[in-house]
């Protein structure tokens, strides 16, 4: 394991010409505290809103073996950030992608589970809610490309998380609040997984 802590967004799709998941993730990404705390700068992954972005692009990211992933969505309806807590193996094939498709089956993976459950600690909720306080666990991660590049990312042996954000203006001081929280929640991914080594270590 590198050690490194990936950190996902997307791009625009139909409707959304400006994704502000790829705001937040550029701007954790390049964040100097969050690089003071983790000492090893994150890696950061826009993928296209489209099905095939995630063996193209998200699935080479995750071979290199990160420590933990930070994975953000926009959820065009919603009012505050959601914390989602499992990815289901379903795919909706009423809604295109940015190319114009749609998901050729149901299930995202013939032979997977129903589900995957993130196994991060609720540790990160309460310091999401220090810069944000109306921020909510979700076990709903919807049927779109979120849910999707979530359930494939969960498959990973280390700490996973994706956060659903509400459309936000780039230069509104929610969003500067909610950076200030992701970096917050970064450092605790991180704490995740030195704490799990350490557990392994003693076994």
């Amino acid at each position: 394991m590198s050690g490194h802590l990936l950190v996902t967004g997307f791009g625009p799709f139909p409707r959304v010409p400006v994704n502000p998941s790829e705001i937040v993730a550029r701007r954790l990404a390049a964040h100097p505290r969050l690089r003071r705390l983790l000492g090893d700068p994150p890696r950061l992954l826009v993928l296209r809103t489209a099905y095939d972005a995630i063996e193209e692009s998200l699935v080479p990211a995750l071979a290199q073996g990160p420590a933990a992933i930070l994975m953000f969505g926009v959820a065009t309806r919603a009012r505050r950030v959601r914390v989602e807590m499992r990815a289901i193996n379903r795919a909706s094939r009423l809604f295109p992608d940015a190319c114009g498709r749609v998901a050729t089956r149901l299930s995202l993976e013939a032979d997977g589970p129903s589900q995957r459950r993130s196994t991060v600690s609720i540790k990160v909720l309460t310091r999401l809610r220090g810069r944000d306080a109306s921020c909510s666990l979700s076990r709903d991660a919807g049927r779109y490309l979120c849910n999707a590049s979530y359930y494939r990312a969960l498959r990973e042996d280390c700490p996973v998380l994706f956060v659903h954000i509400p459309p936000l203006s780039q230069n509104s001081i929610r969003m500067t609040r909610l950076i200030e929280g992701a970096v917050e929640v970064a450092d605790e991914l991180m704490r995740e997984t030195r704490r799990s080594a350490c557990r392994k270590t003693r076994r």
